[in-house]
């Protein structure tokens, strides 16, 4: 039996770069592999798998996985965004690493915006052979806690609380640790304010 992996991380942790890394490790080595990613994930690319530091994979976007198919002698298969596929998606890896020597290896986000499990991440994180945790820091100045969590804002900086779950983009994201998630999700504090705050004591 393959294992199925799931590396989970908040954006900006370097999922798809580490999966670019091991796709290049991959024809190095001349495995077999091939990726997929949701066809709901085309902010940078119809079909690539582009991380924000320019790694570009050559990728198959499907709406679902329900016709899916690994192709002959595949060793390997690589999923970019796996939060955006349903669960009875993740079912079918599950039932491909089960019944095939091909080892999974999935990347995406473990919360939404709001705090809560993506249904798709939380099926992986009850049937995934190994779960993984790609660390980064807060993205709040001077915070050197871990990021764990996301929030997400409007142009203005206010807060956007609620809405749906499934939003493609991070220009209005921040990744951020529990504390400062909770402190700016729950209104104790406003983004501005918070990062007025923490500039003022750079000086």
């Amino acid at each position: 039996m393959a294992k199925l992996h799931f590396y989970y991380g908040v954006m900006s942790s370097s999922k798809s770069a580490q999966l670019g890394i091991n796709a290049f490790n991959f024809v190095r080595t001349e495995n077999k592999w091939e990726a997929i990613k949701p066809a709901t994930d085309n902010r940078d690319s119809a079909t690539d798998i582009v991380s924000r530091i320019g790694i570009r994979t050559k990728a198959r976007a499907l709406k679902n996985l329900d016709n899916y198919k690994p192709k002959h002698g595949t060793q390997f298969i690589l999923v970019d965004e796996v939060q955006f596929f349903d669960p009875h998606d993740i079912d079918k890896l599950v039932k491909i690493a089960d019944s095939s020597k091909i080892t999974i290896f999935c990347y995406g986000l473990k919360v939404d915006s709001n705090g809560d499990l993506f249904p798709a991440s939380a099926k992986l994180l009850a049937e995934a052979d190994e779960t993984h945790q790609m660390e980064t820091v807060c993205e709040i100045p001077r915070c050197s806690s871990m990021a764990s969590h996301h929030i997400r804002f409007d142009k203005d900086g206010n807060i956007i609380r609620g809405g749906a779950q499934v939003e493609v983009g991070a220009s209005q994201y921040k990744s951020v640790c529990r504390k400062h998630f909770h402190r700016l999700y729950d209104g104790d504090i406003s983004l501005a304010a918070l990062y007025r705050n923490r500039l003022q004591r750079l000086k």
